[in-house]
């Protein structure tokens, strides 16, 4: 929180304090939607949230009530009378609607589609009818159309009647009779246009589009690649159904990256804050993982055993360096590589190429990070216990094989996962740490019992 708003935060509260609800409201035309939210959720009692809520100004009530946590939705609704549920509810676009609908206990999803107008009860049921992950369930109907014959005069018309419920007015779309696309159109080449040309004459033809059944996170990594504010979707028949505008795409990449995070973190993944969370969902969320890992370390247990006898104890005592490095050098190449999946970077028909590359770097830091160990062995541990050089080399150059083979496994598991169409952030890091383990523990023993 910068200074600024922290100040403002500060007024805020003297005003409520003191019942100044004139002066009050005042503060809050200049804020943010986002800021008062953050203001009501975590600078107020529970009691008192209600009453600040029921004195924003009407322009601001609902564009506030989309930025709140669910919980305080819930609760808000729960207090809310009929006309005051009814008043939020007509003002929010239909997009966020349904994002407040697929949160909400079935009571109160009742309450909310009992206080919506027919209309928008019919659109919020087709939106909530698509797959989660889909465009369509991201997406809203509230977009301005003209037909290709439309003067530049009537379409600025229709956007003085209509924009304001319109969930952008900066991008227009352009279709047939039958409401298939047929191109787009800014306002800016509008108002570049003459009057009396029609829409036809400035729109673009070639209109980047999503359909209603494509990825939410491929149509969202779409803004980025071709600098969007909105995407038209539609349907099998081409017909226009609805945009998707530049602050939902952002939303889910936000949601997608931090999915992504927990899941190589072996956590399965909460879409709530972390202080919303849980003792119990926390527990939930990462038990399992460790439960698998420890279950999958048996592998690790096995080799040990069958080689435990065979080594020496100045050998046996270099173990957890060497898997630790063969971890840490996959789980970098596999952060990298699933992060390059994710945006669209990488495909499995560049498989070749990243292994190519991986290996030079491989071999380059192998090179490296065996001659620092050698080093380490022969300059630091050598002052705890007797290391002879042989022994030194060996440990040097197994580690230099294992981080070698660890980069090759952690960038050719995320790709072979995404192949397979499994979630290459959830395979690559139980089963990536148990391959390196494995592999890392029987190169080191197979070399080592060899050669000393």
């Amino acid at each position: 929180m910068t200074e600024e708003i922290l100040a403002v935060y500060e007024r805020l509260s003297f005003c409520f304090e003191t019942r100044k609800f004139a002066d009050l409201r005042i503060l809050l035309l200049d804020m943010e939607p986002a800021d008062i939210a953050h203001y009501l959720e975590n600078s107020l009692e529970e009691k008192e949230q209600l009453m600040f809520f029921r004195l924003l100004p009407k322009e601001l009530a609902s564009d506030v009530f989309v930025e709140i946590d669910s919980d305080l939705q819930e609760r808000l609704i729960k207090a809310f009378t009929d006309n005051e549920l009814k008043q939020v509810i007509d003002d929010m676009f239909l997009d966020d609607t349904v994002d407040i609908i697929e949160e909400m206990p079935a009571n109160v999803v009742k309450r909310i589609l009992k206080n919506s107008t027919p209309e928008d009860r019919k659109q919020i049921n087709e939106l909530l009818e698509y797959p989660e992950d889909s465009a369509g369930s991201i997406m809203t109907t509230e977009y301005i159309s003209f037909s290709p014959s439309t003067t530049i005069e009537s379409a600025f018309d229709k956007i003085r009647r209509t924009g304001v419920n319109k969930e952008t007015i900066y991008t227009c779309y352009v279709v047939d009779r039958k409401k298939r696309l047929v191109g787009a159109v800014s306002v800016k080449d509008m108002l570049l246009a003459e009057k009396n040309s029609i829409i036809a004459d400035v729109m673009d033809a070639n209109a980047v589009v999503a359909n209603t059944l494509d990825d939410k996170e491929q149509v969202a990594l779409m803004f980025s690649k071709y600098d969007k504010l909105a995407l038209p979707v539609i349907d099998k028949e081409g017909c226009l159904v609805g945009i998707i505008t530049v602050d939902d795409a952002v939303d889910v990449i936000q949601e997608e990256a931090t999915e992504d995070m927990q899941k190589i973190a072996a956590v399965l993944p909460n879409e709530k804050p972390y202080l919303k969370q849980s003792i119990f969902s926390i527990w939930k969320a990462r038990a399992p993982w460790l439960i698998l890992l420890l279950i999958t370390s048996t592998f690790t247990s096995i080799i040990l055993s069958n080689y435990e006898s065979k080594l020496n104890s100045v050998l046996y005592a270099f173990v957890p360096m060497l898997m630790g490095t063969a971890g840490n050098a996959g789980g970098q190449t596999s952060v990298t590589i699933i992060r390059a999946i994710a945006v669209g970077d990488v495909e499995f028909k560049d498989i070749f190429k990243v292994i190519l590359k991986e290996m030079l770097v491989a071999v380059a830091l192998g090179l490296t990070i065996g001659v620092i160990c050698f080093g380490k062995i022969m300059l630091i541990d050598s002052l705890y216990d007797k290391i002879a050089i042989t022994e030194a080399v060996v440990i040097s150059v197994v580690c230099a094989i294992s981080l070698i083979m660890a980069k090759l496994v952690g960038c050719v598991l995320p790709l072979l996962a995404k192949k397979i169409k499994l979630d290459p952030a959830v395979v690559a890091s139980p089963l990536m740490t148990t391959i390196v383990d494995a592999l890392a523990l029987i190169i080191y023993c197979t070399i080592a019992i060899a050669i000393i």
